[in-house]
């Protein structure tokens, strides 16, 4: 199911020649001297300036990197004949912020060498979502006749260009023996360029499968394999239609026979499921069609899904973790321990957990925090003073929020989820970004009443008496 985040508030600058119509009516019987005129004219602009979002573009015309969008990505990427490193961004992102001037020297660098461009997913979501984009910053390599990979390494330029020219000495080796661009040879290299499924080796298959928290499918086969050529067109179709939800990948044996060794791989094809236990992975025994690869693939997600998390808000590195990339981050605060006590707080806690296991498969994350530790965040989403327990959605990247106008009820919190997944209702301008201060994690213990020293009337008035006869 397609969830759509919240709708976005925005406000438009549009027809601005009209204040230009408007300045030159006002002043049709004035003589304007020519500075008067330039003068007006940068005060004009700068006002233009200052109210454009300074993250509407990473990446100016000048830049080295070249930007891509839906017209041109088949032709300057899919269809090219060098490799092409892509990072997809978002401009609210502040990683991708602090990541563009190490990329655009990587363009300097590798300029041409190999292309450097870059893709606005914010703008472009629909393509972004045809590579399984779901964070940001993410960096693919495009390699001509292959799948696309993606890139782990540091986001430093120098490790970056040494990976591009690792890519390059590939392809040109490749080129050199007389071998297709998609594997070790013409027959596998079918396989590599009509399909979803990415080609694993044993520079590749431990930062892409063992350390992912993602499912992993993968087919070791043998070029020569008869077997193997009848399941390559129905494993691409899987592949393709599991894009987003489950990575299908490939291993060339003859090319790869370490693999093969390691995950005693005997006979072909042989099917493996890396689930969460990457250490254990199963073997698949289904039928070799597209259709029970991706039933059997769908019914691995349910069951080897990543348990649901309800984290408490501590400190400014949780906000930007947790919701600074989800579709929608729905915030809880919770009532002051000394209200709740640790049984009541609890309760809330295994609440919200319940709505996160029964929407995990939705982009959402969950976070909270007890009453008055954020003021800052309580005051841009309209809580504090009263009514806790108290739920907002919060979308960071469309700066807008949905509060829960019902009771902190389990009914009305799967309505509100499911409000908001279709939009949401009466959405809030954010405003400025909180201010997310740290905070001590709370211990699970019930709150401490810290007792004051007591002390009586009489011996407060008694004390008085004695000082008003010495006063005599």
């Amino acid at each position: 199911m397609r969830v759509s985040s919240l709708n976005i508030f925005s406000v438009s600058l549009e027809k601005s020649s009209e204040i230009g119509s408007l300045f030159r009516e006002k002043n049709m019987h004035r003589s304007i001297s020519s500075p008067m005129l330039i003068a007006f004219s940068l005060l004009f602009f700068l006002l233009i300036s200052s109210l454009s979002s300074p993250v509407d573009a990473l990446y100016g015309p000048a830049s080295p990197v070249f930007q891509l969008n839906p017209s041109n990505f088949k032709s300057k990427v899919l269809n090219s004949n060098g490799v092409v490193l892509v990072e997809f961004f978002a401009p609210w992102c502040g990683h991708c912020q602090a990541l563009t001037p190490t990329w655009e020297k990587v363009a300097s660098v590798l300029k041409g060498v190999a292309t450097v461009a870059a893709l606005d997913a914010d703008a472009h979501q629909s393509l972004a979502q045809e590579y399984g984009i779901r964070g940001f910053p993410t960096i693919k390599v495009f390699v001509p006749g292959k799948s696309p990979e993606d890139y782990q390494g540091p986001r430093d330029a120098k490790p970056i260009v040494e990976f591009a020219l690792q890519q390059i000495k590939g392809l040109l080796k490749e080129r050199l023996h007389g071998k297709s661009a998609g594997g070790s040879s013409e027959k596998s290299s079918e396989k590599s360029e009509t399909s979803a499924s990415v080609e694993l080796n044993s520079r590749n298959f431990d930062e892409l499968v063992l350390k992912s928290k993602d499912l992993w499918v993968v087919e070791f086969f043998a070029p020569w394999c008869g077997h193997c050529k009848k399941l390559a067109p129905e494993w691409k179709k899987a592949a393709n239609k599991l894009i987003g939800k489950v990575k299908l990948g490939h291993v060339d044996c003859e090319a790869e026979k370490s693999l093969m060794s390691r995950f005693n791989v005997q006979g072909f094809p042989t099917i493996l499921v890396f689930g969460a236990d990457k250490d254990s992975p199963v073997p698949y025994e289904g039928a070799r069609t597209a259709s029970a690869i991706e039933s059997f693939a769908l019914e691995q997600l349910e069951t080897n899904v990543l348990p649901p998390e309800v984290t408490e808000l501590t400190g400014p590195d949780f906000m930007e973790d947790k919701c600074g990339s989800a579709a929608i981050c729905f915030v809880a605060f919770l009532p002051d321990i000394l209200d709740s006590k640790a049984e009541g707080r609890n309760k809330y806690l295994e609440m919200m957990l319940f709505i996160a296991e029964k929407f995990k498969r939705s982009p959402y994350s969950y976070v909270w925090a007890a009453a008055g530790k954020q003021p800052d965040l309580e005051k841009h989403v309209g809580v504090g003073g009263y009514g806790y327990p108290a739920l907002v959605a919060l979308n960071v990247k469309k700066g807008v929020y949905a509060p829960l106008k019902s009771a902190f009820e389990r009914d009305h919190i799967v309505e509100f989820v499911n409000e908001a997944a279709r939009g949401g209702k009466g959405n809030l301008p954010l405003g400025s970004t909180p201010v997310v201060v740290k905070t001590e994690p709370w211990d699970g213990k019930d709150g401490e009443v810290i007792e004051e020293d007591e002390f009586s009337l009489e011996e407060l008035m008694g004390e008085e008496s004695a000082s008003s006869k010495d006063e005599l």
